[in-house]
């Protein structure tokens, strides 16, 4: 796992995760299908208010007659006057009559300005309401144009959960939303046919790759076994033998990290714990000649995905942290359990000094991080490789950090 720096790379690119919880308030997000229904409602906002405007303006040149009332009293004795509208003038008797005419004027106007103030409430109450339900209609009317971007969003959520057989399939009127639809459904048919492809490489380049290395290793151990061999045969017999199962290694390995980069068709449940046991089993006899002592508590932990796979999950990991230790009283600390309704990994264990700056390095096939983590007996470089790919392909991820002190705590997440 450990090689010679690397020249420095680009920051990675951010992924997108199908799988990643919504928002705990949605309708704080500003989606399209918010932000259209706020800009019909807006317009309908602001037109309703130029509307309302211009009623008022047209209701109040209409019925006003300036200062002047609709009739005037030119001459009379004992007017009296009775108005339930200008009490200012009922019961007065004896008035005269320019200060009659008067009151009169003024009793139109109050009329006038109370008639065009209850004008103006009543059309604002109705502006509310109508806006109520412009705001409500454009929402509705902005989910049904937007359906299409639902159905394509939904495909591709599909499709990044490794299902590359789906396909949009839109009906409707060729406009803009079914081109890009077509073209979705064009691009995943080119990139099932490159996987179907990379699949049966795979499978071909297995048996290709396999089956003279397994020969080679056949006629090795049969030439070693001859005990009338030279000291000088036997010695290069068994230098080659090694040199071919670090090369059997090399091939299982990109051949497992090819089939784990692909989709998991077939999904059953598996217990993390029973897993992680499994590989604390195998890596036991190792971790007891190096003196590492294994420790931790594995609660159950179940999820939904390939056996063999998370399997050698756990298995690189604790391999990884037994063979990059201390060498005298070191540890190791496997533990499983359940968290915020995943499913989590935790490998952690004493060793040299990480920098935080080469986590992302040790990621990469064949990267390692300094000459203490080189050697031919610790693995081909592929080991944490292959646990970020079985991890991605089961929807989870894993979290490199360094432990202070030294060495390492990985952590894979994985959802239930």
């Amino acid at each position: 796992m450990a090689t010679t720096p690397a020249p420095p790379q680009a920051p990675p690119k951010p992924t997108w995760d199908p799988r990643r919880p919504q928002p705990v308030l949605p309708w704080l997000r500003p989606t399209i299908r918010i932000r259209l229904t706020l800009l019909y409602g807006g317009m309908f906002l602001i037109a309703g208010i130029l509307l309302l405007s211009i009623i008022y303006l047209l209701a109040a040149q209409a019925i006003s007659t300036g200062n002047q009332p609709f009739f005037k009293i030119i001459d009379g004795t004992n007017i009296k006057v009775s108005s339930d509208n200008c009490p200012a003038i009922a019961g007065i008797n004896n008035l005269q009559i320019p200060d009659f005419n008067a009151a009169i004027a003024q009793c139109v106007d109050r009329q006038r300005q109370a008639a065009l103030d209850n004008l103006l409430s009543r059309s604002l109450l109705a502006l509310l309401g109508l806006a109520v339900i412009a705001f409500a209609f454009g929402y509705a009317m902005a989910g049904r144009v937007l359906s299409p971007l639902g159905r394509i969003t939904r495909t591709a959520r599909a499709v990044a959960g490794s299902d590359l057989s789906r396909r949009i399939e839109l009906d409707g009127p060729d406009d803009e939303l079914k081109e890009l639809a077509d073209t979705f459904d064009d691009m995943l048919e080119r990139l099932q046919r490159a996987f179907t492809a990379q699949q049966r490489f795979v499978g071909n380049a297995s048996h290709e790759l396999r089956t003279p290395l397994a020969i080679n290793r056949t006629l090795l151990e049969v030439h070693l076994s001859d005990p009338g061999a030279p000291v000088e045969l036997q010695q290069l017999g068994k230098t080659l033998l090694a040199t071919n199962e670090r090369s059997e290694q090399l091939v299982e390995g990109l051949l497992l990290l090819a089939r784990s980069d692909n989709q998991i068709v077939e999904r059953k449940p598996v217990d993390l714990a029973e897993v992680a046991s499994q590989a604390v089993d195998q890596v036991q006899a190792e971790a007891e000649a190096k003196g590492v002592t294994i420790r931790g508590v594995r609660k159950p932990a179940v999820v939904q995905g390939n056996g063999v796979l998370l399997e050698r999950i756990a298995l690189n990991l604790v391999q990884n942290a037994v063979r990059y230790n201390v060498p005298d009283d070191g540890w190791v600390e496997v533990n499983t359990e359940i968290q915020h309704g995943q499913a989590v990994l935790y490998v952690a264990n004493t060793g040299p000094v990480v920098p935080a700056y080469e986590i992302d390095n040790i990621f990469e096939p064949f990267r390692r991080l300094r000459t203490e983590r080189t050697g031919s007996d610790k693995g081909v470089g592929l080991g944490l490789s292959i646990v970020r790919s079985v991890a991605r392909a089961h929807g989870g991820h894993i979290v490199a950090q360094p432990r202070e002190g030294g060495g390492l705590v990985m952590r894979v997440t994985l959802p239930v």
